[in-house]
């Protein structure tokens, strides 16, 4: 018998890539009559993740596509760029789902895109083949899309500009506009024209999946089934890479050193800041931050990377080198705080969040950062940076009391900028060992693992998905 074959097609960024590689393997461990092809980018900051894949992957395929002509995108910003860069891969796509038709072994279940290779859904319906969305944020997020249509409808001026807050289906509170991914605030923008198109072809598809578990987002998966235009959606998550494919060799070094220092902490008394692949800020920011770690007494292990001066669209944060460290920390910092702190660069972040010294978690709000940390019972204090993550930010404090504020969210005028006061206040606040935010974590914590083991809520959603699957193409 035929293999039933899915192709996924990810965005170019490791949080997306990650996220499809592990979906893609939990659906042909779950059912041997699958097989999975995942189309990849070329991407240097992805090459280690990439490479380790070769070695460990036996039943999911990877397959590199060429590099496309990017000339007359060099001053598209943001979302609108990732959406054309991914747009123009069409032809090299088409290639590769041929190729994989003309085989004998496999028999194309469907093709899965996500958040911005949606136009690939035409693609899809030119070869007969069912369209699947792998959604890697979280299921409110999702609502957030689903919704955009009707926002454009409902409301004529630009969101930033609209006075009151919004009622979207996927949130309990209504939303204030400013909480929203900066994209969707501007309906004059390119980038918002690109979004619109995505969320437009959300509900062309035969049906989402999305990483995230009915535990953690009931009220927004509920939201889903009212709406009779919107496709079967599949909660499938915490799909996690907990096994760190994505560590360079290069890395190694480092990562003893981070161990070694987490390993003479004592239990739960280390908070620890990382700001995601793409996470870095200015020096005066960067000052900012050190004086309120330094103030709150505290143990912290702090990566913090420096803005890539390169004019690569997809060069990612590097790390400081000690002397140019020094340059950017207050006069002494390093002194005053050793023993007590360690500033490093790159960090393994699941290792370290898995890690019985660690009680705390400063971080952007990125989804999958926002799993993990769940999946091992660490509390967030948030800051979010860019994306969906101040949305993020304001459903995990205000929702779901999953997390602490630290100034951040509650300053919707647009002003980010986070004071030595501000850091010190959440830091006291997240490493107070007695919080109510603790103890809901510490639940959700226990819900996330039941969620994905055999007979729970994701376990039961995936076997709805690929039951699906293969009886669309039967």
């Amino acid at each position: 018998m035929k293999k039933a074959e899915l192709i996924f097609f990810p965005s170019r960024g490791i949080g997306h890539l990650v996220s499809t590689v592990e979906l893609a393997q939990r659906l042909v461990e779950r059912d041997d009559r699958l097989s999975a092809t995942v189309l990849t980018l070329p991407a240097t900051a992805t090459s280690p993740y990439t490479e380790s894949l070769d070695s460990t992957l036996t039943q999911v395929r990877l397959i590199s596509l060429p590099r496309v002509d990017l000339s007359g995108m060099e001053n598209l910003s943001g979302e609108s760029f990732i959406s054309q860069f991914m747009d123009r891969h069409i032809t090299f796509v088409k290639d590769a789902i041929t190729q994989r038709i003309s085989t004998d072994s496999v028999r194309l279940a469907g093709l899965v895109v996500d958040l911005f290779s949606t136009t690939i859904v035409d693609l899809a319906d030119e070869l007969g083949i069912p369209a699947y969305l792998y959604f890697t944020s979280g299921a409110a997020m999702l609502g957030v899309m689903l919704h955009l249509p009707n926002l454009v409808t409902d409301i004529t001026e630009d969101l930033k500009d609209y006075p009151g807050e919004l009622v979207i289906p996927s949130f309990v509170n209504s939303v204030p506009p400013l909480v929203l991914p900066k994209v969707l605030l501007n309906n004059k923008e390119n980038g918002y024209v690109w979004m619109l198109t995505h969320a437009r072809n959300f509900r062309r598809t035969k049906g989402i999946i999305v990483n995230t578990f009915v535990e953690i987002e009931p009220h927004a998966i509920h939201s889903f089934k009212v709406d009779s235009q919107i496709p079967p959606v599949y909660p499938v998550g915490p799909l996690l890479d907990l096994n760190g494919k994505f560590h360079s060799p290069s890395n190694r070094p480092q990562f003893d050193k981070i161990m070694r220092w987490l390993d003479q902490q004592p239990p739960s008394s280390v908070i620890f800041l990382c700001f995601g692949s793409r996470g870095s800020f200015s020096v005066s920011q960067t000052k900012e931050i050190a004086l309120g770690l330094e103030r709150s007494g505290y143990r912290f292990l702090w990566s913090l990377r420096q803005p890539e001066p390169s004019k690569s669209r997809f060069a990612p944060p590097s790390d400081y080198s000690y002397t140019n460290l020094e340059e950017v920390l207050p006069d002494g910092f390093l002194n005053r705080t050793e023993g007590r702190g360690l500033v490093c660069g790159w960090s393994p972040q699941v290792e370290v969040l898995a890690h019985p010294a660690t009680g705390g978690f400063l971080s952007h709000c990125g989804w999958n950062s926002i799993l993990e940390s769940l999946w091992f019972g660490v509390p967030i204090l948030v800051w979010p940076l860019y994306a969906e993550q101040k949305l993020n930010a304001f459903r995990l404090v205000m929702e779901l009391g999953l997390a602490v504020e630290m100034g951040c969210v509650s300053r919707r005028n647009g002003d980010d900028f986070v004071k030595a006061e501000d850091v010190e206040r959440g830091v006291r606040i997240m490493m107070d060992g007695d919080n109510e935010v603790r103890r809901k974590v510490k639940e959700i914590q226990e819900r996330s693992r039941k969620a994905v083991a055999q007979g729970g809520s994701s376990f039961v959603s995936l076997g709805r998905l690929i039951h699906d699957v293969i009886e669309r193409i039967l």
